[in-house]
């Protein structure tokens, strides 16, 4: 049997709106084990981004979370910042919706993967730079050599969501949360991405 990477237990979210609550997620209970594939479907606002979002405590702050999350056995909800800043990125990765908000526009692609590679390896300048390369290889970015140099408006949007799914990939993570991922896409880049 694979090992279990998450295991939510009756997780759930609200908002703090107008001095009310109000529930986004409802008692939700799910198990992932290595190699497998789970999708979350559910009509919009039914709570499939929050979820997501709320798995390693990057929802806004008018949210409330109670339950577990647990990832390879360490609670995340609640848990210090330092354990999230290890756990994100390296043990869990996400590919966001939008690229063009989730990339820096103030950064090359490039220097995004690298930064991502350094913050979790003991890795080199030039190690992490052909390591970047590689991976926007393996997205297939055109012309990588010159595509790491680039900004995130200097991208296609399918280009700018391969970058993104570059950098989540960089750390190997053992959980990728994919939100979404070709919503802005079309069809045709859908396909090619997915």
């Amino acid at each position: 049997m694979s090992e279990q990477v998450l295991k939510i237990s009756q997780f759930n979210v609200d908002f703090w709106v107008d001095g009310v609550w109000y529930p986004a997620v409802i008692d939700m209970n799910l198990e992932l084990n290595a190699g497998k594939v789970t999708a979350i479907v559910g009509e919009s606002g039914s709570g499939k981004s929050t979820t997501a979002l709320g798995l390693m405590s990057l929802l806004a702050s008018n949210a409330r979370v109670s339950g577990s999350v647990k990832v390879k056995d360490e609670e995340m909800l609640n848990a210090k910042a330092l354990t999230l800043r290890h756990f994100r990125g390296k043990e869990v990765a996400y590919i966001f919706q939008e690229p063009m908000t989730a990339l820096n526009p103030v950064y090359t692609i490039g220097f995004q993967i690298i930064e991502t590679l350094r913050n979790h390896f003991d890795m080199g300048p030039t190690q992490a730079h052909a390591r970047a390369l590689e991976l926007l290889k393996m997205v297939d970015i055109p012309d990588p050599e010159k595509s790491i140099n680039k900004y995130p408006h200097q991208l296609s949007g399918g280009q700018r969501q391969r970058a993104m799914i570059a950098q989540a990939l960089a750390c190997d993570p053992g959980l990728l949360v994919a939100d979404e991922p070709t919503t802005a896409l079309d069809v045709t880049v859908q396909a090619e991405i997915l």
